[in-house]
């Protein structure tokens, strides 16, 4: 059982039945707080209130609400002006209607709270609700008051309690209108594999294990500091290669992704053809001779080797005629080696 203290009294209409709840908060912030200070003294800076007519500081206890009018008018508002306005949801959360949560544009959600049952009385229409809301897979619109204005609201089951979410007015979400690109982009059926793959491989994730390291990091900062020592560095930025295009980004994120899961970057085949396409599109670029030939060479060196290690059908062309597989492994990738290499770099040498 939540031991907060309620933020709010009343109860929810339903029909004709009337159930009393109390409201309480459902979240709770752990951001750090900062006071102001005098930087050249350490001095705390306060604010104080005063009144403008009498030019002196006022307690909280001598402060109001007030409106002020168009001519500038101040007219007092009093709490017991506000807690009798006459309409339903003052002291009422009011349900309107039901309907599938799909409905809820997730833009309108605001501050969540709990419904709590407030006294014996309440146990009974309580669980009655949140039973219904249980079977319907449906939730509830409701309409209420809350510090000086009517409010929209959504109630659901959160395990064995009712919560509820402010919602803001429809009126109150700004349309998207002009945000998007204003350019014709087409976009690839491989980069949109590419996509996929990177929203693959980064998969799901356990919402309990992300935490706040902002927070975590000005904590160090400030055990740091009041221990008379350097606050800890922030380590240097990564300076990597210029993005040239969006397939080399995509395809070096989900490379990034899956290394960082413990794969191997090259599980999956799909995304290995962007390499061996860059360097197709970049080889007519060398014109030189003896670049040409030392390429050739570290390719067909590669090549021989990988083969030799996959099967020794492929390793063993030039050994054919040996009867050893045991003996004829050394010498017939050191043979493939200098076949290959020359069957690859003649070619090589005359195109350029």
């Amino acid at each position: 059982m939540l031991h907060v203290r309620s933020i709010w009294n009343g109860a929810i209409s339903f029909g004709l039945v009337s159930i009393p709840i109390k409201l309480v908060n459902a979240t709770e912030s752990h951001s750090i707080s900062f006071r102001q200070i005098h930087t050249e003294d350490g001095g705390r800076i306060r604010y104080r209130k005063f009144c403008e007519l009498e030019d002196r500081e006022v307690t909280q206890g001598e402060i109001g609400k007030g409106y002020e009018d168009a001519d500038g008018t101040i007219i007092p508002i009093t709490e017991d002006d506000l807690s009798s306005l006459p309409i339903p949801t003052a002291k009422t959360i009011e349900i309107v209607a039901f309907v599938p949560a799909d409905r809820i544009d997730p833009l309108q959600m605001d501050a969540a709270y709990y419904l709590q049952a407030s006294g014996a009385p309440a146990a009974k229409p309580y669980t009655l609700l949140r039973e219904a809301l249980k079977r319907s897979n449906k939730v509830a619109i409701a309409k209420f008051a809350l510090r000086g204005r009517e409010r929209l609201g959504m109630l659901r089951v959160v395990g064995d309690a009712i919560a509820m979410h402010g919602l803001l007015w429809p009126d109150e979400v700004r349309a998207p209108e002009g945000l998007a690109p204003d350019t014709d982009v087409t976009v690839r059926d491989k980069e949109l594999d590419l996509a996929d793959a990177l929203m693959d491989t980064l998969g799901e994730v356990d919402l309990e294990d992300l935490h706040d390291e902002y927070r975590e990091a000005v904590e160090e900062v400030i055990a740091a500091k009041a221990a008379g020592e350097a606050p800890p560095q922030a380590p240097a930025p990564a300076t990597g290669g210029k993005v040239l295009d969006l397939m080399a980004a995509l395809e070096n994120s989900v490379r990034a992704a899956r290394e960082s899961r413990g794969e191997e970057a090259g599980e999956h085949a799909e995304v290995k053809s962007l390499p061996e396409r860059k360097t197709a599109r970049a080889a007519p670029k060398q014109t030189g001779g003896k670049k040409s030939t030392s390429t050739a060479k570290k390719t067909a060196a590669k090549k021989t080797t990988a083969a030799a290690k996959k099967s020794t059908a492929k390793s063993g062309q030039g050994a054919k005629k040996t009867a050893s597989k045991s003996t004829a492994a050394k010498s017939g990738a050191k043979s493939t080696a200098k076949k290959s290499t020359a069957k690859k770099t003649t070619p090589r040498k005359h195109s350029a």
